[in-house]
C-alpha cells in the first residue's frame, strides 16, 4: 500500500500465493480489512484510506476476497456521506464495479440508486462530477476497467480460494506471528517448504536453462545492435526526463513524496543528477512566492548523496554568472533557496567564494541577490551565529572575496554594502582592519614628511 501504482501487480501476486498458501492469503486480507477500519475511523483519506480500498478492490477482482466485503465497505462509506467518503466510494466502485456487476448485479443496482439519491442532495460540485463520471462508466459496463487484465490472470479457476471477511466481525490480526519463534521441526518444515517452492517457481535447472536461452537471444541482439547504432541527436530522452521531473515536482503534496518519486526516476537515468538539480531550481525560480517545499526538497537530496551537493554547488556558480537575466521576484526565490541550503549546512559554505563583492565585479542584480541571501541567512541562523560562521579561521580563504582586503576601495565598498542592508555587524573585523590600515598609511606619510623636512 506504500506504492498504490503497483496495486494491480501486488494483488495478482497475492492471488498466486493464496492458491498455494491460503492461510497467508486469509491473514493478509484480515489485516488489510482491519487497516481499512482504522483508516476510516481516523479519516486518513490522503494516505491510507485510498490505498487500502484500492487493494481490497483488486483482491475482490482476483477472487481472493468475497464480494460481501466490497458491498459492506460501500455501505459504510455511503451511510453518512461526506465529500471525502464519497470520493473514496467512487474510486473503489470504479475499480471493482465490473466484478460486482457479474457477481451481485442486484446489490450493485442498489448501490447506484444510493448514489443517485446522494447526487440530488447537497454535495460539493467536484464530488457531483465524480458521481456523474461513475454513472457514465457504468453505462459502458465498465469496459475501461476490466475485472482482471489477461496478463495478470495467473491462477486457474479450480485453484482459486475465496475468503469471507466481514467488517462487523471481530478480526484477529495475529500480530504474534510477526515475532520470531524457534521451530523444533525446522528440518522437516524446511523440506516441505522446498517442495512447495519447486511447485510454485519450478526447478532451478529449468530456470537456468531458460536463462541460458535468454542469454543466447540477448547476445544475438547485441551483435545486431553493434552493426546498427541509433544516436539521439534531438535529445528526446533528456526532454522526456526533464518533463517527468517537472510533472513529479508540481504534482506532489509534500517534499518527502516528491523526493521518493524523483529518486526512482533518476535511478533509471544514471549520470543525470545535474538535470534534477537544475529542474528543482527552475521550478523554484518561476514560483510567484518562494515555497519552503523546494528548500526542503533540495536539502533532502543533498543529505542523501554528496553528488547532489556538488551539483547544487555548480548550479550556484552558474546562477551567479547569469544572475543579470533574472527578474527581481526570481532573484528572491533563488536567493531564499540557496540560503535554506546554506543555513541547514547541506550546501558547503565554500560556495560563497564564487561571490566577489567589489564595485567592478557586481551588478545591480547580483547585489540584490547577495542582499537577500545574507538577510535570509541572518533570519535563519541569527546575526551572532552567522558572524561566527563567517569569522571561522578555517574558512577565511573562502570568504576573502566577500570581505576583500586587496585595496581600501574594495574594503570600503564591502563595509558600506553590508551596513546598508542592516548587517554591519558582519564587517566589524573588516572595519578594524581598514582603520589600522589607514593609521599605518597616515603614519608612513608623516614619517616621509619629517624626512623631507630634515633634508
Amino acid at each position: 500500500m506504500a506504492y498504490p501504482e503497483y496495486t494491480i501487480e501486488f494483488a495478482a501476486l497475492v492471488a498466486v500465493v493464496n492458491s498455494k498458501f491460503p492461510e497467508v492469503g486469509n491473514l493478509l486480507l484480515r489485516r488489510i480489512v482491519l487497516q481499512f477500519k482504522w483508516a476510516y475511523h481516523r479519516n486518513d483519506k490522503p494516505h491510507q484510506l485510498h490505498a487500502t480500498v484500492k487493494f481490497i478492490a483488486h483482491l475482490v477482482k482476483q477472487l481472493v476476497a468475497h464480494e460481501i466485503i466490497a458491498l459492506e465497505i460501500l455501505t459504510v462509506l455511503l451511510d453518512n456521506p461526506i465529500d471525502d467518503s464519497l470520493e473514496v466510494a467512487v474510486s473503489f466502485l470504479i475499480e471493482c464495479g465490473s466484478t460486482l456487476q457479474n457477481l451481485s448485479p442486484k446489490a450493485l443496482h442498489a448501490v447506484f440508486e444510493r448514489f443517485r439519491w446522494i447526487l440530488y442532495g447537497e454535495v460539493d460540485k467536484r464530488v457531483q462530477f465524480l458521481i456523474q463520471d461513475l454513472f457514465a462508466v457504468r453505462k459502458t459496463r465498465f469496459q475501461s476497467y476490466p475485472a482482471v487484465p489477461p496478463e495478470l490472470d495467473l491462477v486457474d479457476e479450480e485453484d482459486q480460494l475465496t475468503h469471507e471477511v466481514s467488517l462487523n466481525e471481530s478480526i484477529d490480526p495475529e500480530f504474534s506471528l510477526d515475532v520470531f519463534r524457534l521451530d523444533p521441526d525446522y528440518v522437516e518444515n524446511e523440506k516441505h517448504y522446498e517442495q512447495l517452492k519447486k511447485t510454485i517457481l519450478g526447478d532451478e535447472e529449468e530456470i537456468e536453462g531458460d536463462q541460458e536461452g535468454d542469454s543466447v537471444v540477448e547476445s544475438d541482439e547485441e551483435d545486431g545492435e553493434k552493426h546498427m547504432q541509433i544516436r539521439d541527436e534531438a535529445d528526446t530522452n533528456l526532454v522526456n526526463l526533464r518533463r517527468a521531473i517537472y510533472l513529479t515536482i508540481m504534482s506532489c503534496l509534500d517534499f518527502e513524496e516528491a523526493g521518493h518519486k524523483l529518486l526512482r526516476i533518476i535511478h533509471r537515468q544514471k549520470g543525470q543528477e545535474i538535470q534534477l538539480c537544475n529542474m528543482i531550481l527552475q521550478c523554484c525560480r518561476y514560483e510567484k512566492v518562494y515555497r519552503p517545499y523546494y528548500g526542503l526538497l533540495g536539502e533532502r537530496f543533498c543529505m542523501i548523496n554528496k553528488v547532489y551537493q556538488q551539483n547544487f554547488e555548480k548550479c550556484f556558480a552558474q546562477q551567479l554568472s547569469t544572475i543579470h537575466r533574472l527578474q527581481t521576484n526570481q532573484l528572491r526565490n533563488v536567493a531564499q533557496f540557496f540560503a535554506h541550503l546554506l543555513a541547514t549546512s547541506t550546501l558547503p559554505w565554500n560556495v560563497l567564494s564564487y561571490i566577489r563583492l567589489t564595485e567592478e565585479d557586481t551588478t545591480s542584480s547580483s547585489r540584490i541577490f547577495i542582499k537577500i541571501l545574507f538577510q535570509e541567512l541572518s533570519e535563519h541562523l541569527g546575526i551572532q551565529v552567522l558572524n561566527d560562521r563567517l569569522n571561522d579561521p578555517v574558512m577565511q580563504d573562502c570568504f576573502e572575496s566577500l570581505f576583500p582586503k586587496d585595496s581600501t576601495k574594495n574594503t570600503r565598498f564591502s563595509i558600506n554594502f553590508f551596513t546598508s542592508i542592516g548587517l554591519g555587524e558582519l564587517t566589524k573585523n573588516l572595519g578594524v582592519y581598514l582603520k589600522n590600515l589607514t593609521l599605518r598609511s597616515s603614519h608612513s606619510l608623516d614619517e616621509s614628511g619629517r624626512k623631507r623636512r630634515r633634508k
